[in-house]
């Protein structure tokens, strides 16, 4: 069943009293000592304390203390039946100092106890224990019926007042843990996501070197077998030290790309063309301006592996790089003059493709490979 504000409990938070400022803790414990001092005061002022009469003063102080401590931890449990079990054993030690002739302790604890029932349960309970109190305080009471119509009703007013302050505090707390949570799950969110653009960074970078490196040491294993000359071997063989040698500046580039010290992305093209060879070319167009980190990044890195598949799948094809500055987007289209497929395209783990395509996607681009009117076209677009 929906709980409804009829049988809604206040918050734990409300009534562990979380979150209240130091002055109003000084005031709630000052008001607590003032009741206890008034216990005290009507308790022995009293022409019956004497012998028997003080013991049974003292114990049913103690008594009211006890269950008015043991009253704030069920509720504060949220347990209706034994909350309603103290606070009537409360009202019923109220009942006995009356007629013991404790007067005044009587009136207190009936004021206390009506303030405490509508303050800390449920209204479905509190109201009839709040009438309770409230009908025998008037009951008692010698003064003139609209004093204690005044009395009485502020008395009400007052607990409604206390739990109403005490549920928007609560909800206060409830607001500010969620907030923490959320910005503890925010920053755990945004850690997660640099983590893996670093392992994605680092991936392409060693994908890329390494399946460059392969590609000439590949060529060198089939040339031994062969028994093809020492100079083309040798070659080989330079040139997979060359790559590794790229390979160590290029992540020293993803690096310095990851701390935001990146190089003008023409200048990298252009850079990664004339390592290609003679027949590759590069072509800028659009307005030039500098590119969100993610978004450079994923050119690059698509650059890159497009212009090793190129070497690697049509070995002296030739390759034209154009990079294209739109108003929402760039566009990066590699493609190359095709061929007779070389001697490693059987080599790699073929998940290159896979690799860009999921680059962009998380850049909320796309992806298109496939054969051209010649050769093989990669294009890549990213919004900016």
């Amino acid at each position: 069943m929906t709980e409804s504000v009829w049988t809604r409990w206040p918050s734990k938070e409300a009534l562990r009293h979380a979150g209240v400022s130091t002055p109003r803790r000084l005031l709630a414990w000052f008001a607590r000592l003032v009741v206890f001092g008034a216990l005290l005061w009507g308790a022995f002022t009293s022409s019956h304390v004497h012998g028997w009469g003080a013991a049974a003063a003292v114990a049913g102080l103690l008594m009211a203390v006890f269950l008015a401590w043991a009253y704030s931890r069920t509720t504060l449990a949220h347990r209706l039946w034994p909350s309603l079990a103290l606070l009537a054993a409360l009202l019923g030690v109220a009942v006995a100092a009356q007629g013991g002739g404790f007067r005044v302790p009587a009136l207190v604890i009936w004021c206390v106890g009506s303030v405490a029932a509508l303050e800390r349960m449920p209204l479905v309970a509190a109201l009839p224990m709040t009438a309770v109190a409230l009908t025998s305080y008037a009951a008692a009471a010698d003064d003139p019926w609209l004093t204690t119509l005044a009395t009485t009703s502020g008395l009400a007013l007052a607990g409604y007042v206390l739990r109403l302050d005490a549920e928007g505090r609560g909800s206060t707390m409830r607001l500010l843990a969620q907030e923490r949570a959320a910005r503890a799950a925010e920053a755990e969110s945004a850690a997660l996501a640099e983590r893996a653009r670093i392992a994605r960074e680092i991936h392409d970078v060693l994908a890329h070197s390494l399946s460059a490196q392969l590609v000439h040491l590949e060529a060198a294993r089939l040339l031994i077998e062969r028994g093809a000359d020492r100079e083309r071997i040798l070659d080989r063989v330079v040139a997979a030290r060359g790559m590794a040698r790229d390979g160590l500046t290029e992540t020293r580039q993803a690096l310095s790309a990851l701390r935001g010290e990146l190089t003008p992305l023409e200048d990298f093209l252009a850079h990664l063309v004339r390592t290609a060879g003679s027949d590759a070319e590069v072509t800028i167009t659009g307005d030039r301006r500098p590119l969100p980190a993610e978004a450079s990044q994923a050119v690059r890195r698509v650059a890159q592996e497009a212009l090793t598949n190129a070497r690697k799948h049509a070995p002296g094809a030739g390759v034209r790089v154009r990079l294209d500055y739109g108003a929402h987007e760039v566009m990066l289209d590699v493609r190359d003059s095709g061929g007779s497929p070389g001697e490693l395209t059987t080599t790699g783990g073929g998940y290159g493709l896979l690799g860009m395509r999921e680059r962009a996607e998380l850049l909320g681009g796309s992806l298109r490979a496939g054969p051209g009117e010649e050769g093989f076209v990669v294009t890549l677009k990213v919004p900016v």
